[in-house]
């Protein structure tokens, strides 16, 4: 598997700090060619740069999505980390929050993984698609409604846009949900001690890394995979 995708342009939207980073780190040592875009944290993009193209882009503004995948000429995968944690700063917000969690956790992602399946089925080119989700949209988690809502509506979606590629056209869509991991938007929560329980009970014997999201997300790359449609929950057995 070390030298399969070599060569191989791969976009990492959303893929420039946490989990998308230590992605892009594991997929650059193969010799894939990395887009990675970001939507507001340029300073922490810049970093990216020895890795490849760095684009600015907001997932849930059309221009900026064909921008981005017009820079990716030869697409074989898309990885699409791009999210908001949509926490509920007070009741009153709940509305306010969910209608943003929708545009950022549900639509633009969504929207880009199927303009960049029309793309790969256009070149008649095999590709690879992977989502992130989360443990919340595969597990009930009290408070998670304005989060975990439009990533479980994302993790359907891309199920149904995994039957419309499979076949003929071959392209794989996957979905990662990755559970406490100690990178990214969990980092917070990890420091508050919010999810110490885990711990203390013997849930879990650590909390994840972003390494071991990014070998999922690998996994699903391959170009001789044989999954499609499917969730893999990285969590280190905490939904179970």
């Amino acid at each position: 598997m070390l030298e399969s995708l070599r060569g191989r342009q791969i976009v990492l939207a959303g893929g420039s700090g946490g989990i998308g980073a230590a992605a892009a780190e594991l997929l650059a040592v193969e010799g894939a060619r990395l887009v990675v875009s970001y939507r507001s944290r340029a300073d922490r993009a810049a970093g990216m740069t020895r890795l490849g193209t760095v684009v600015q882009a907001d997932l849930t503004r059309a221009p900026d999505r064909v921008h981005l995948l017009d820079t990716a000429t030869e697409l074989y995968g898309l990885v699409v980390f791009a999210g908001d944690p949509a926490r509920v700063a007070e009741p009153g917000r709940l509305e306010e929050t969910m209608r943003h969690s929708q545009e950022v956790n549900y639509l633009g992602p969504i929207l880009l993984a199927r303009e960049a399946a029309e793309r790969m089925k256009a070149r008649a080119c095999p590709g690879a698609i992977v989502l992130i989700a989360t443990m919340q949209a595969v597990a009930l988690f009290p408070g998670s409604t304005a989060y975990a809502a439009p990533k479980a509506a994302l993790l359907h979606a891309a199920r149904i846009l995994a039957k419309e590629c499979r076949g003929k056209a071959d392209i794989r869509v996957n979905v990662v949900a990755p559970g406490v991991t100690a990178a990214g938007m969990a980092e917070a929560s990890i420091a508050a001690g919010k999810y110490d329980r885990f711990l203390d009970e013997g849930i879990v014997g650590r909390f994840g890394r972003a390494i071991d999201v990014a070998r999922a997300v690998r996994f699903f790359l391959e170009p001789d995979g044989y999954v499609t449609g499917q969730v893999l929950s990285v969590d280190g057995g905490l939904t179970l």
